[in-house]
């Protein structure tokens, strides 16, 4: 499937060292068990955006400003996840030198999975703190018109366990990529997650997605509807990542993140990504850093569990469960997926068979 991938990206004019980035943070979503954001999204956000002519296939990452610490970056519509790699980079080196950084992006696009950057920082023994706007979704508390993406605010530290806590997860209860796979699956969305005009939920998947991008929809913030269960908080949070994705390297926010210009013509999202990154070396050291983060993890999965619970997770743990179990065996694609697979594999011709076909 990697192989395939880089091929299939270099086939929509993507250069080779790029296709391999692009490539690998979306199987990373799979061997981590995150299908919402793996193949499943390979034809219909990156591929039919090229085509489209929404998204640039070869990414110029301009640097607008740069300091010891800090980087601002221009990525002109090209591949977020590319533009992205080399943020991160900058920033982990910025880091290792001076003990914290920031580097933000404006003019991007779709970055993958946010944990992947925050990855980055934890395999070079740092802290690391991502998060990323995105074209409406998420109605405020009160309110039901989309306003705010799904902006995930996600944190990656290193400890002295087998895996990282890495919390990687939308500032909303779901986010479009899970009704995306809903809708492929012919499952209903959860009540709940989605709200309507009329302030009242909605299920139907498929019409979800059309009702999100015609604004008669929106995604609910953590805490659901209203205050009851403090859907403010996750609002307060949605609205954090929105600042830090926009305001830092004047970038586009909210409403300017739709895909539609004043004609109704498709254009290009124009989102924006940050990147934190803070090395324990600067403080009481790594190892010291490492053993007092797994100290607390242990000590949260070993707490009084609920009845009829046999285990406690903590953040990444999951995920890195999955990855044990898929490492050898592969991931599962589904039936919509292997057809966007083939489908591509046919457009350009390549001499690939998969197991699925058989």
């Amino acid at each position: 499937m990697e192989a395939f991938l880089v091929d299939a990206f270099k086939g929509y004019g993507v250069p080779e060292e790029d296709a391999k980035i692009c490539a690998d943070v979306l199987l990373e979503s799979d061997r981590r068990g995150i299908e919402s954001h793996g193949c499943n999204r390979f034809k219909p956000i990156y591929i039919d955006r090229i085509v489209e002519g929404i998204q640039n296939p070869v990414t110029v990452v301009e640097t607008l400003k740069e300091t010891a610490v800090t980087a601002v970056y221009d990525a002109h519509d090209g591949m977020g996840m590319v533009a992205s790699h080399k943020a991160m980079t900058a920033a982990i080196k910025k880091a290792g030198e001076y003990g914290m950084s920031m580097a933000v992006i404006r003019n991007s696009t779709h970055y993958g999975i946010a944990g992947y950057w925050a990855s980055m920082a934890v395999k070079a023994g740092m802290i690391g703190i991502t998060g990323t706007n995105a074209r409406p979704s998420i109605a405020p508390t009160f309110g039901v018109e989309n306003m705010l993406g799904t902006n995930p605010l996600t944190v990656g530290f290193p400890t002295d366990e087998d895996f990282p806590f890495m919390l990687d997860c939308a500032t909303s209860i779901t986010q479009r990529g899970k009704i995306e796979f809903f809708a492929r699956t012919g499952e209903p969305t959860p009540a709940g997650m989605v709200i309507g005009h009329d302030g009242k939920a909605l299920t139907d998947s498929a019409r979800i997605l059309d009702d999100l991008v015609s604004g008669k929809a929106a995604l609910t913030p953590l805490g659901g509807i209203g205050e009851e269960l403090a859907g403010y908080k996750g609002y307060g949070y949605a609205t954090v990542v929105e600042v830090l994705s926009a305001a830092l390297q004047a970038g586009s926010f909210l409403k300017m993140l739709t895909n539609r210009d004043e004609r109704g013509e498709k254009r290009p999202y124009h989102l924006g990504h940050f990147f934190i990154v803070i090395d324990p070396e600067a403080f009481m050291g790594l190892d010291q850093f490492k053993k007092t983060c797994g100290g607390i993890l242990r000590e949260l999965r070993a707490s009084r569990k609920a009845p009829g619970q046999d285990r406690i997770y903590t953040a990444g743990e999951k995920e890195y469960l999955t990855w044990l179990d898929r490492k050898d065996k592969g991931v599962p694609l589904g039936e919509a997926v292997q057809r966007d697979i083939a489908a591509v594999r046919d457009a350009l011709k390549l001499p690939y068979r998969f197991p699925f076909e058989e």
